[in-house]
């Protein structure tokens, strides 16, 4: 039965022990790589819910100015009905005053004046839905505006949240890659370690080395008693 060199199984062993280390070092590095992976999602994520909460903020921004406009404008068209009413309830009193004083009727009495009076009371009633409804347009593009600009903060404010929960579940998957390739890494490495010092080739060597020492004395020497030897060394040369 062929046996194996005490050389070549050193060999083998300490090749063994350096794939261990090879293999310990690249499970190390592939775990620090995906901990760097992890972290950057992390990172990238509140980034982007940062970003994307500035995004809503200015779009929020520009659509409550753009309300609050069209609330303005549209206050100031009814204010503008009102004056036009205003303005048509004075051309027709001035026109049947007009017409009355051609006839000799008396201005401050008779038909004339009630109706004088009820053109003035017909547009004030009218001028007064105007102005409710200019004070209307006001209120509720107000309430629109602030309604949106609101909505969109409890947006952002839900997003970030979601963001950071999301950032500190990839933050802890870093951390356990990093452990568990670390503790695979270190055991890998402590099976080579016994598996070297299951093989023990350096103790192989030395053997091999006193094997030629006796061949060597007992050529140049002549034989030598092993007893001798062990009482004067305390073991077998």
């Amino acid at each position: 039965m062929a046996t194996t060199p005490p050389v070549l199984g050193s060999a083998q062993a300490i090749g063994g022990m350096l794939d261990a280390y090879a293999s310990s070092e690249m499970q190390r590095a592939s775990a620090i790589q995906q901990q760097t992976g992890y972290l950057l999602q992390a990172r990238d994520t509140l980034a982007v819910a940062e970003v994307r909460a500035d995004l809503d903020e200015t779009y929020a921004a520009v659509q409550t100015g753009r309300i609050l406009q069209k609330a303005e404008a549209d206050a100031r068209n009814w204010q503008i009905a009102g004056n036009t009413l205003m303005r048509n309830m004075r051309q027709t009193n001035a026109a049947l005053r007009a017409r009355a004083a051609a006839s000799g009727v008396a201005l401050g009495s008779g038909s004339i004046e009630d109706v004088q009076l009820e053109n003035v009371a017909a547009a004030m009633r009218d001028v007064d839905v105007t102005d409710l409804n200019a004070l209307s347009a006001r209120v509720l593009g107000f309430e629109d505006a602030m309604g949106l600009v609101q909505s969109t903060q409890l947006q952002n404010t839900l997003n970030l949240f979601q963001a950071q929960r999301q950032s500190g579940q990839y933050n802890q998957a870093a951390a356990a890659s990093r452990q568990a390739g670390g503790m695979l890494a270190n055991f890998t490495l402590a099976r080579g370690v016994m598996n070297l010092a299951k093989a023990d080739p350096f103790a192989e060597v030395g053997m091999t080395q006193r094997a030629k020492d006796r061949e060597f004395r007992a050529a140049y020497y002549g034989p030598q008693d092993p007893l001798a030897n062990w009482r004067r060394y305390g073991r077998e040369d």
